[in-house]
């Protein structure tokens, strides 16, 4: 893979709140800057949200609608959510995890996919337009989260 790109930020709330709104795929319009709708299209094989359930997103990124499935490939909820593309433009490796912090939640957001031919060539600078997509959906988190209180 050409892309792998991490970003990480304390959020000042406790990790299970953060980990639930986040790995919720009716919110991810709502604080991932670049998503405009997220629909889950498939169960999980015992119903509802978890491994092996896919949510088909509609994105802008750099200025292009993207379409693409993420099928999950592992969820712990309060811990972890682990996503990998089935359908979209590139492959594509989306992982959420949620730590204990003494200020709260350690918030961490790692990309990786984009094989190959255009994004190898362009990897260095998709990755910084990446890493300054997830850092921003980060900050969004935790406006959004901290908003409700």
């Amino acid at each position: 893979m050409t892309i792998d790109v991490t970003a990480q930020r304390v959020l000042p709330l406790p990790p299970d709140r953060v980990a639930a709104y986040a790995t919720d795929w009716r919110h991810d319009a709502e604080w991932t800057r670049g998503i405009r709708t997220a629909e889950l299209t498939r169960e999980a094989e015992g119903g509802g949200f978890g491994a092996g359930a896919e949510v088909t997103r509609t994105a802008y990124f750099l200025g292009r609608r993207i379409d693409y499935v993420l099928r999950v490939a592992a969820y712990e909820p309060g811990r972890l959510l682990d996503m990998v593309s089935v359908a979209g433009p590139f492959p594509m490796h989306v992982t959420y995890a949620f730590e204990p912090h003494p200020r709260g939640t350690l918030a961490r957001i790692r990309v990786r996919g984009g094989e190959g031919g255009f994004y190898r060539l362009a990897a260095p600078l998709l990755s910084r337009q990446v890493r300054s997509s997830i850092t921003k959906d980060l900050r969004s988190l935790e406006h959004r989260l901290t908003e409700q209180e």
